[in-house]
């Protein structure tokens, strides 16, 4: 996730069950995240174990799929409400309702508003983080008259801001409002599939065909192929300070730092790009006005540390960019405006980019400011981003180096992080007996995906989901029967306890006694 934090801890390799705090120490961030992750891959193991791969509740599965065509302007799927589970991951695809305002005085509006609410299910359209445009070719749905077509769940998780949500930050902070936590989110978009990137010839396939082409699909969608490895070398002419740093130090940069590695444009080798960040790619600035090549921000940071400068690179980007993980081309700051917390680009973004205040516009700061130099010369940067060289240590900065290895296929947002600790001088990264590093697949992003439908046509479409029951049912007779007679008999010992005379009145057990005695 793009968030600053000091490193992420959890291995689920180590089988730790717990992190257990101990008194007078100092707590980290990196201990609660892992905490919650501990949870979180327990929760979702169990639910995956007793529910499977995918599945709905047999009383409330969502995602039924209603293909709707030739009645509205454009095609389009209805997605009905309930809850789903992918890989014990909840997707849940109710549609809230929208709240009542206040009724005026005119009768006639307040009708207007009443009838003016959406529908209980969502669209192919508006479902609330496909953000499909309909001006997009490659975003319409296939005609099932030329061909059925699938349609499948793909589910994974984002990080979510201030930036992109300012319900987080706290007014009672203060005028500067810093931001405190950031927030991980469930994304689920409907997408279709055709039959022939899953390899299936056959005109009417069944649901048994169908399901197990698309698995081997997703099986292969699910898993990066791409590798990285981190190191730190110190650099041939490292001349800094040696108050600030140690001579002896491979790691050069005079503060902790999170390196984030991220894939930008995605494919094989010869066209992958990547960028990289220092702070975990945590550093954004909220969009206010965007004017050609300038634009406003709502602030230009809290110190030199976390600000703009002129060279920078920076994504501009909003919500439905960030869902779609579709790469966009890094701009240059080029000028700032520090009064009027403007800065210029290098070029205009993106036409689709940024011009609706509701998808919460923002700039995300990267680090890189040119190819690392390899054999004496410096590539070209593609689209702002840094070209992928397999087979090669190539320098960061302050002595980090990355090595991605051979014949990998890289995918849009996939990422690895490396924690640069001053103290040790050097990169924290697994490496082997001999002190090699090791190459590591992405941390992220898990991609899970569900079939949920073959639509053969308007109201023809067949239902691939799952469905689990209850693991309640009612009692059995027989033991009615007898959790009736327990029942029965704790109330009489119940009674006993609480009346040792056996039930009789005082008086009653007085005289009774007396007469017992005279005897």
């Amino acid at each position: 996730m793009h968030a600053d934090l000091s490193r992420l801890t959890f291995r689920p390799e180590r089988h730790y069950s717990a992190v257990v705090a101990q008194q007078g120490r100092v707590q980290l961030d990196a201990d609660t995240n892992e905490q919650t992750a501990i949870q979180l891959h327990q929760a979702r193991t169990l639910a995956a174990d007793l529910i499977g791969r995918h599945g709905g509740p047999r009383d409330a599965a969502g995602f039924r799929i209603e293909y709707v065509g030739g009645k509205h302007e454009i095609d389009t799927l209805y997605i009905h409400g309930g809850r789903y589970y992918v890989d014990g991951i909840l997707c849940d695809a109710h549609r809230p309702a929208p709240g009542t305002p206040v009724p005026d005085d005119d009768t006639a509006a307040a009708e207007e508003q009443e009838t003016a609410r959406p529908p209980a299910y969502w669209t192919y359209w508006d479902q609330p983080d496909g953000f499909r445009d309909p001006e997009k070719p490659g975003d319409r749905l296939p005609s099932p008259a030329q061909s059925p077509f699938l349609v499948y769940l793909k589910v994974w998780e984002r990080s979510v801001g201030a930036a992109e949500d300012p319900a987080l930050r706290e007014v009672a902070l203060g005028a500067a409002m810093p931001d405190t936590t950031a927030r991980v989110k469930v994304v689920w978009q409907v997408l279709p599939l055709s039959l022939a990137e899953l390899t299936i010839e056959e005109t009417d396939p069944s649901k048994e065909v169908v399901r197990a082409a698309f698995d081997r699909w997703a099986e292969r969608q699910a898993a990066p192929s791409a590798r990285l490895a981190a190191r730190s070398e110190r650099p041939d002419h490292a001349d800094e300070d040696p108050c600030l740093v140690k001579p002896d130090a491979r790691y050069r940069g005079p503060e902790n730092q999170l390196y984030r590695v991220e894939v930008h444009a995605g494919g094989e080798a010869k066209d992958a790009t990547f960028k990289w960040s220092r702070e975990n790619g945590s550093v954004v600035f909220p969009v206010d006005e965007l004017d050609g090549t300038w634009v406003q921000l709502a602030s230009l940071g809290h110190d030199d540390k976390l600000d703009l400068d002129v060279g920078d690179h920076v994504e501009f980007t909003d919500t439905a960019y960030a869902s779609r993980l579709e790469p966009l081309p890094l701009l240059r700051v080029e000028e700032l405006d520090l009064p009027g917390r403007r800065v210029r680009l290098s070029a205009e973004p993106d036409p689709g980019v940024g011009r609706l205040p509701h998808l919460r516009p923002f700039l995300r700061r990267w680090d890189h400011h040119e190819a690392p130099r390899r054999k004496g010369r410096t590539a070209a940067l593609k689209g702002g981003a840094v070209p992928v060289t397999e087979g090669e240590w190539l320098p960061l900065e302050d002595g980090v180096e990355v090595y991605f290895a051979k014949s990998g296929t890289y995918r849009t947002g996939d990422h690895w992080i490396i924690p640069a600790r001053t103290a040790t001088g050097g990169v924290e990264w697994p490496t082997d007996p001999a002190r090699r590093p090791l190459l590591q697949a992405p941390v992220g992003i898990a991609r899970h995906f569900a079939p949920l439908a073959l639509v053969k046509g308007e109201g023809s479409s067949v239902d691939l989901r799952r469905a689990f029951a209850p693991l309640a049912s009612s009692v059995p007779a027989a033991d009615e029967a007898t959790l009736a007679a327990e029942a029965q008999a704790r109330r009489e010992e119940q009674a006993a306890e609480a009346d040792p005379s056996g039930g009789r009145s005082q008086t009653t057990a007085q005289a009774e006694d007396a007469a017992e005695g005279d005897k």
